[in-house]
């Protein structure tokens, strides 16, 4: 079977299994037996397209057998189908995650079900935009996860989740407009929007039609992408959904921009034009979004100003360009879907065990929650780039292939890039102080609740005039199950063993990362494979 061949299916089983959840939508368990066994379905499509490209290979598919430039057509390369497996990867974690909370709290469903369906429209847009060859579909891939990320962010019509899902919409409205936009102009001066063909005609243009378009298309991409200074939207929109929809929308939506941008700068636009801009936009992300990660006292919006200064890594990488920054990139991609949506799934169980993701009011979770504060803590350390986690291996790889060949302001961003590590580990050692490791009477809004907790485990802890610790953590123990669903935890943790995976496998997924990064840079594969029909 060759499985590039199914490659449309990523798209397709998501799109038909929206429509079947729909009209089980008075049947809640048959949504989620339909949406799980359809994520299930293409995960296994896409390990097998990343196992079919693992040497390095271009694979085109026409739709309808129209030949390009005048079809539409799908490119799967190394790229594509590592966005494809990690993105669905992450989704099915966040679907047990739900579908645990759905059964915990006995919620059952309205008059019409919209969790379900919407979620998988939204896998079917980030796959259409993975698979995209041509300007118009990528748009149209773009425009389906947004419409659908509309429905998710403000479900339970809260009047927070409104104001927050209209700012969402106001700015997702204008970046779509600002590409579509650049489309029609693109189009305009070359006649084309196959990007195979793009990349071909582009060159031909006078450099000014060519830095408007440049220019045009990176804007659009960097609203959705979250990058300086069009990223102000995102820490107000995403703390306000209900926890699964803040995390995978924490991995998949901005990601789907980076990978336009990455499309951009290395395909249509690949002679470096606008590399001095971008480094300047990447060390501004990465300081500003890290500064005001430190001023947050709520956990998830701190974590919210972590992704978008994170995201200036992965601009970063795209500035400096070559083999190794490119692979790097990609790599750091994969590592920040992975911990960023594990880590909002942690806040997500903090919430559940203390009533409050706000780091003034919690304390005492180590000990009053040990299996949670492994969670919390794994993915933390990782985000902060401790050795030898994958984030550490990510940013050694963009740091190094940047000092490589570095001018004065290449190495300015490297101590951005230094500086904001660093923020970021103390970011997050100050959550784990306040949050994990004080006692829960120390908050400065102490949680009436999480006292009553520590007391009743310290007594048990000296009961009888003994210190006895296995008794304290078998209370604590008992608590926690009691707070957090089995599933929601197992879901949170299989996410965190993947992030560990991304460590341990360092090695052939940096050197499938450095094969996919030649061939993205060579251009010719992608060109040869849409073209020569």
């Amino acid at each position: 079977m060759n499985f590039l061949d199914l490659a449309p299916l990523a798209v397709v089983l998501p799109i038909f299994g929206a429509g079947a959840a729909f009209l089980a939508r008075r049947n809640i368990r048959l949504q989620r037996l339909i949406t799980i066994g359809i994520l299930c379905l293409t995960l296994l499509l896409e390990a097998g397209m990343v196992a079919a490209v693992w040497g390095g290979q271009s694979y085109a598919i026409h739709i309808g057998g129209w030949q390009s430039p005048w079809g539409i057509a799908l490119m799967v390369d190394g790229f594509s189908s590592f966005m494809l497996l990690i993105s669905t990867l992450v989704s099915l974690a966040v679907l047990f995650y739900a579908t645990s909370q759905g059964l915990a709290d006995g919620d059952e469903p309205g008059p019409v079900s919209v969790f379900h369906p919407a979620y998988l429209i939204l896998l079917a847009g980030v796959s259409n935009a993975f698979l995209a060859a041509d300007l118009f579909n990528l748009y149209v891939g773009f425009e389906i996860l947004l419409t659908a990320s509309y429905v998710l962010l403000t479900l339970g019509a809260t009047a927070e989740r409104i104001r927050a899902g209209t700012t969402y919409v106001v700015v997702s409205v204008v970046s779509s407009v600002i590409f579509l936009m650049g489309i029609a102009m693109t189009y305009a001066a070359t006649g084309t929007v196959n990007m195979a063909d793009l990349a071909v005609k582009l060159p031909q243009l006078d450099q000014g039609p060519q830095l408007i378009l440049h220019v045009l298309l990176l804007i659009g991409f960097g609203i959705k992408a979250a990058v300086f200074p069009l990223s102000l939207w995102l820490p107000d929109s995403y703390p306000t959904a209900p926890a699964p929809v803040t995390a995978v929308f924490a991995g998949l939506l901005t990601k789907v921009g980076v990978y336009a941008i990455v499309r951009t700068e290395t395909l249509l636009f690949p002679g470096g034009s606008v590399n001095a801009g971008l480094l300047v936009v990447a060390a501004l992300t990465m300081v500003i979004g890290i500064l005001g990660a430190l001023a947050q006292t709520d956990f998830k919006r701190m974590l919210s100003f972590t992704l978008t200064s994170h995201i200036g890594y992965l601009i970063f990488g795209v500035a400096v360009g070559g083999p190794l920054a490119i692979a790097a990139t990609i790599y750091y991609v994969g590592h920040h879907i992975i911990v960023q949506t594990s880590l909002f799934m942690v806040a997500g169980l903090i919430e559940r065990r203390a009533g409050s993701a706000n780091v003034t009011r919690l304390g005492s979770l180590a000990k009053l929650s040990p299996a949670l504060a492994l969670l919390f803590f794994i993915p933390a350390i990782n985000l902060g780039g401790i050795p030898p986690f994958s984030g550490f291996l990510g940013k050694f790889g963009l740091l190094h292939a940047a000092a490589q060949e570095a001018d004065a302001l290449t190495w300015v961003v490297i101590g951005a890039g230094l500086l904001t590590s660093l923020l970021t580990l103390l970011a997050i050692i100050r959550v784990w102080a306040r949050m994990f490791w004080r006692r829960a009477a120390d908050a400065e809004i102490p949680n009436p609740m999480l006292v009553d907790q520590w007391t009743k485990v310290t007594e048990q802890t000296t009961a009888g005039g003994a210190k006895n610790p296995h008794l304290g953590l078998k209370l604590a123990r008992e608590m926690e199950a009691e707070a957090l669903p089995w599933g929601m935890r197992y879901a949170t943790g299989s996410l965190v063993a993947a992030g560990i995976a991304l460590t341990v496998f360092a090695g052939p997924i940096f050197d499938f990362c450095q094969r996919v990064a030649v061939e993205l840079i060579a251009c010719e594969p992608y060109i040869t494979a849409i073209l020569n029909y």
